[in-house]
């Protein structure tokens, strides 16, 4: 790498672009902070302070959650109604459960997942850990 080039990796990403799963979680966390069921353009009107979204990425985004289950939908006359079923931080793990379960050494990415952690976060599994074999 030329000192010219910039580093790869996130830190680098372009500041414009959402982080995988970013926006899945803004949803998610307007339909859990709303405690009701809202259409997508509701859900749209309430991120619009913090991203300029269409409305078919909106009903993208809601559609590829209830597919997965993050959310239920109900019909009410030509839109549908959006609730959240699970919160931002369970849609994160369900994710990571989902590429654990996806590989076939699954030591080895536990091993450098923990080995990756901070200090703070690998004390704080350490815990978690401790207090589910009690």
């Amino acid at each position: 790498m030329s000192p010219t080039q910039p580093a790869a990796g996130p830190e680098s990403a372009d500041p414009g672009r959402r982080r995988s799963g970013q926006l899945e979680s803004q949803i998610i966390t307007v339909l859990t902070e709303a405690g009701l069921a809202l259409t997508p353009g509701q859900v749209r009107d309430r991120l619009a302070v913090q991203a300029d979204l269409s409305y078919s990425t909106v009903v993208t985004i809601l559609t590829r959650l209830h597919t997965k289950g993050a959310v239920i939908r109900e019909r009410h006359g030509r839109a549908y109604h959006y609730a959240a079923v699970r919160d931002a931080a369970g849609l994160v793990a369900d994710r990571m459960n989902r590429l654990l379960a996806a590989e076939r050494d699954r030591i080895s990415v536990l091993r450098r997942f923990v080995g990756s952690l901070n200090a703070e976060d690998e004390q704080i599994l350490r815990s978690l850990l401790h207090d589910e074999l009690e």
